[in-house]
């Protein structure tokens, strides 16, 4: 049991908070919570009844064994620096910093210390599927990857809130909040991303990307990426697409695990829609930040992998 501060009241930090409190009650308590403005506090108050609203971010680190930083990424870098200054464990939302020479020199100096990413990719039942059936030679000698995401709008309905950074040149845009992921698990399953050939569209001044395309490279594998805004009615649809010279996996729509068998697709027997697997996913990551709390080996995303995979963003929005 260890106890989690968590800085930023929005859609991630109380999603981690619920998870915390519904379903990982025997892995951590909650040590309280900070965020810099008035409405967000009072929102998680009304929401959350009963959180201690901690005075300010020193006052939060000061009574937690780990800090979730749920806040916008510009903010990311000096609160997750004051964490571990204070010795204590930090688990920060990607990406890492807004600036990506930033972002070196944190993971540089952090280097050793107890800090992790929130890829929830790293424990995701469908990722793990993914790596199981790639062990077991499901699809044979791995050919290609394909990932393709796609928005009715940007950012998604449930976002608008955050739309000031999330819809920005910055800090925002679809390749660094959802292609991280699939990027992330790349390279846990095929090895290091190089980047080839690639072009951002942004047809809006000052706003976020609204397409992308690229050519990559993993372990030696072809990758083809694909984005837009616009593109469907959902809100949001994705699909990363693993073949091989025997058969076929993927991921559809962040939580099914799918097979292609006799050229139809099949969901792994335990699959289950994203707004049921998301908050099991975040127990599941919640577990992992606990043995790190611990100083013991974890799955969580290390800095450098986040690093690794902010690179690539950077350089697919040029």
């Amino acid at each position: 049991m260890f106890q989690l501060g968590v800085i930023g009241t929005g859609i991630m930090g109380e999603r981690m908070l619920r998870a915390a409190l519904e379903h990982a009650g025997d892995i951590a308590t909650i040590a309280g919570v900070w965020d810099p403005s008035d409405a967000a506090r009072a929102r998680i108050s009304a929401s959350l009844p009963g959180l201690a609203i901690a005075r300010s971010a020193e006052a939060l680190i000061a009574v937690s064994d780990c800090v979730y930083i749920a806040s916008p990424p510009a903010s990311h870098i000096a609160l997750a620096s004051t964490v571990l200054a204070a010795g204590k464990a930090v688990f920060c939302e990607k990406p890492l910093a807004a600036d990506l020479a930033a972002a070196e020199a944190f993971v540089s100096a952090a280097k050793g210390k107890r800090a992790a990413v929130n890829f929830p990719m790293a424990t995701s039942f469908p990722a793990e599927h993914m790596r199981n059936w790639l062990a077991a030679g499901i699809i044979g000698t791995p050919q290609s990857l394909t990932i393709e995401v796609a928005f009715a709008t940007w950012p998604r309905g449930w976002q608008q809130g955050a739309a000031s950074w999330l819809d920005g040149r910055a800090e925002g845009g679809f390749t660094r909040e959802v292609v991280s992921h699939f990027l992330f698990l790349t390279a846990r399953l095929l090895g290091p991303i190089s980047l080839g050939a690639h072009q951002a569209d942004f047809p809006i001044a000052e706003r976020s990307e609204r397409g992308i395309t690229a050519s990559l490279s993993a372990g030696g594998i072809p990758i083809t990426l694909s984005g837009g805004v616009g593109t469907t009615a959902k809100d949001d649809h994705n699909l990363m697409t693993l073949a091989g010279d025997k058969s076929t996996i993927r991921i559809c729509d962040w939580a099914i695990a799918e097979q292609l068998v006799n050229g139809t697709w099949q969901q792994a027997a335990d699959a289950m829609p994203q707004d049921r697997a998301r908050p099991l996913g975040l127990t599941r990551q919640l577990a992992g930040v606990a043995a790190m709390v611990r100083g013991e080996a974890h799955p969580l995303a290390t800095l450098e992998e986040a690093l690794a995979v902010q690179k690539i963003v950077e350089g697919i929005l040029g």
